[in-house]
C-alpha cells in the first residue's frame, strides 16, 4: 500500500513540475491578412486584401516582455478609381507589389502570461501591445526598392497546451521611403522623409511551439 502511494506521489510531483516548466524560445508559421494605405488608398485598409505568410521567433524574457523576429511575405494592391481624389490631368493609377518583411519587435504582455504556481499568478490569455522596428524589400510593376519601417500594433496571444500557443495580431507599418508602390509625388509636391503617405498593414495568426528550458534553480528563473 505504501509503495502505491509512493508512485502515486511521484507521479504527480512529476506532473505538477512539467505543467510549472517555463521555456526561453518559440518558433512558428503565420498566416493572415495584408492591407496598403497610400497615394492612391487614403481610406479603406483592406479595400485590396492581400495575404501575407511567413514565420516567427520569439524569446520570452519572462512572463510581461517578450522580443520577436518575424520574417514575411505580403502582397499588397491599390488601384485610384476606388477613391474620389482627382490626379493632375485626370491621371489614372494602379499597382501590384510583393514585400518581404523582417520585423524585430517588443511585445508587452498585460497579464503574467504562461503557466506555473498558482502564487504567480499565470494567466494562460494576455493581450499585448508591440512596436519595433523592420526593413522591407518591395518589388512593385517591376521596380524593386528597399526601407526601413516602424511596426506598431496589437495582438492577443492563449497558450492552449504547456508548449503550444495561439496568437492573433494586428500592426500597422510605417514605411519610410514612399515607393512601396511606385507611387510617389503624384501631385508634383515633393514629400519629405517623415511625411510620405505609405503604410502597410498585418492581420496575422500564429501558431508557435516553446523549447529551451529555463534554468530553475533554489526558487530561481533565469
Amino acid at each position: 500500500m505504501k509503495k502505491s502511494l509512493y508512485i502515486v506521489l511521484i507521479a504527480l510531483l512529476t506532473a505538477i513540475a512539467a505543467t510549472a516548466q517555463q521555456y526561453k524560445y518559440e518558433v512558428g508559421p503565420t498566416l493572415g491578412m495584408s492591407g496598403y494605405l497610400g497615394d492612391v488608398n487614403n481610406s479603406n485598409l483592406f479595400k485590396h486584401p492581400g495575404v501575407t505568410g511567413g514565420a516567427m521567433f520569439r524569446y520570452a524574457h519572462n512572463s510581461r516582455w517578450a522580443f520577436k523576429a518575424n520574417l514575411n511575405y505580403a502582397s499588397i494592391s491599390g488601384n485610384s478609381k476606388d477613391i474620389e481624389t482627382q490626379f493632375p490631368d485626370e491621371m489614372e493609377y494602379d499597382f501590384s507589389s510583393s514585400l518581404i518583411d523582417l520585423g524585430f519587435t517588443a511585445e508587452f504582455n498585460f497579464l503574467n502570461y504562461g503557466r506555473g504556481p498558482m502564487y504567480k499568478k499565470y494567466k494562460p490569455i494576455s493581450p499585448y501591445m508591440v512596436a519595433g522596428v523592420g526593413f522591407v524589400f518591395a518589388i512593385s510593376n517591376g521596380h524593386n526598392q528597399a526601407s526601413f519601417t516602424i511596426p506598431i500594433g496589437i495582438g492577443v496571444k492563449y497558450k492552449f497546451k504547456d508548449r503550444l500557443n495561439l496568437g492573433f495580431e494586428f500592426t500597422m507599418r510605417k514605411e519610410f521611403s514612399d515607393r512601396i508602390d511606385h507611387l510617389s509625388d503624384l501631385y508634383g509636391i515633393k514629400h519629405s522623409f517623415a511625411k510620405n503617405t505609405d503604410w502597410y498593414s498585418f492581420a496575422m495568426f500564429s501558431v508557435s511551439y516553446e523549447f529551451g528550458k529555463r534554468c530553475i534553480k533554489c526558487n530561481y528563473i533565469e
